[in-house]
């Protein structure tokens, strides 16, 4: 953080204003603490000292929005993250899914794909990715390329592979990827059954209908009224008694629409639509 500087209120919202008048990134619902946080650490990194110069920098040049946009937004992702979680989704989940002649999952926030190629191995082994449809969005153009790319830093290897044989992996996880330098890539068969596309929960619509969503560990960036419009898109966007995963922190409790949902297994934060 930057500790020649804190922003005001009302110095954040004219930054939010004209983030969203010129590149049309909304983030007036967003928890402005933590948005405020990130903010000032980026300006910190920059070596700008005011709101008004930040405002500036904003407007005029392409490259440091990019490199800004890249910064404020929270990339924390992992393969297997909760292995608990894709256990429960391998044993009481997918097998409720294969009924379904097609399968139709949408991954809301993939960030860097890591989670989606989780979910993709998950169905390989449940032998229902071939009929399976899986769309990772983003609000990030730079998340999404690496995320097609499907290149992962090589130091979190040994985590992953743990964390696959946690959630009851049925094969060596070295089968799923080839090693590039410091980076392993997951096979093409993996990444050509993920269609990435940029999507924006903040203004964007539902766009199909899905047996599952997963949006983990997004929602608690958002204020309530963001967290009711986004769980609306979801409920929206589901088939009739289709899954929504969200994170292990996040909760529908305090959500309009805690009613239409069942919960699965609460520990796991997987919920069910019942209307």
């Amino acid at each position: 953080m930057n500790p020649d500087y804190d922003l005001s209120t009302s110095e954040l919202e004219e930054i939010l204003t004209l983030i969203k008048l010129i590149h049309g990134y909304d983030f007036t619902n967003y928890a402005q603490t933590s948005l405020k946080r990130r903010i000032v650490r980026c300006m910190g990194l920059a070596h700008i000292r005011t709101a008004s110069e930040l405002r500036f920098q904003l407007a005029n040049d392409t490259a440091f929005f990019d490199w800004f946009l890249q910064s404020i937004m929270v990339n924390v992702t992992e393969m297997f993250r909760d292995p608990t979680f894709y256990r429960t989704l391998r044993e009481k989940v997918l097998p409720l899914l294969a009924s379904y002649p097609i399968i139709k999952i949408w991954h809301a926030g993939c960030s860097t794909g890591e989670e989606v190629y989780s979910m993709a191995i998950l169905l390989k082994e449940a032998n229902l990715l071939e009929r399976c449809r899986l769309y990772a969005t983003d609000i990030n153009p730079a998340n999404l390329e690496k995320a097609r790319l499907g290149l992962i830093p090589v130091q979190h290897l040994t985590d992953y592979t743990a964390g696959y044989r946690q959630a009851g992996g049925q094969r060596d996880f070295e089968d799923y990827y080839t090693l590039h330098g410091n980076h392993i890539q997951m096979h093409k068969t993996l990444r050509d059954s993920i269609l990435f596309a940029q999507h924006n929960l903040v203004t964007d619509r539902v766009f199909n209908e899905f047996q599952l969503v997963c949006c983990r560990n997004v929602l608690i960036y958002f204020n309530k009224d963001l967290q009711n419009h986004v769980i609306r898109l979801f409920h929206d966007s589901l088939a009739p008694l289709g899954f929504l995963a969200i994170g292990t922190k996040e909760s529908l409790l305090f959500t309009d629409l805690r009613d239409q949902f069942a919960a699965i297994v609460p520990d796991t934060k997987i919920f069910r639509r019942t209307r």
